[in-house]
């Protein structure tokens, strides 16, 4: 089933799902380049650093769900794309596919195991 052979409008749809983290979305710059002949998109975007905590959120979870979406976007139209935010501390992802940077950012399991912690006081039954 062939949906389309015209690209995503890409721009249009990171400003859809970036703008409502920001505190003020007219910082937000977007830049979209493509490669016909690779079937590829690398995507640019760029805002006020005081709203990159809501923009990544709590693990990246916020933009683990944009890349998500991008990249389900760029698949229907049988493309590939990068995504790549200016101002971010992480170093330059340059040539690393979109499911490589997924990897990178999942969080370590944080472990329950209580053995490094402070002893439990142990609670002993009433007598009457």
């Amino acid at each position: 089933m062939k949906l389309s052979t015209t690209s995503p409008n890409y721009v249009g749809l990171v400003k859809f799902l970036v703008q409502p983290f920001l505190e003020s979305p007219e910082s937000l710059s977007v830049d979209c380049e493509m490669s016909h002949s690779l079937k590829r998109a690398w995507i640019r975007i760029a805002f006020d650093p005081t709203d990159k905590g809501k923009v990544f959120g709590r693990w990246g979870r916020n933009i683990q769900a944009i890349r998500t979406v991008i990249a389900t976007a760029a698949e229907l139209a049988g493309q590939s794309v990068y995504l790549d935010i200016y101002g971010s501390n992480s170093q330059s992802r340059d040539g690393m596919s979109f499911d490589e940077e997924q990897e990178e950012r999942i969080p370590p399991p944080r472990s329950r195991d209580r053995s490094g912690s402070i002893p439990r006081p142990i609670a002993k039954p009433r007598l009457r």
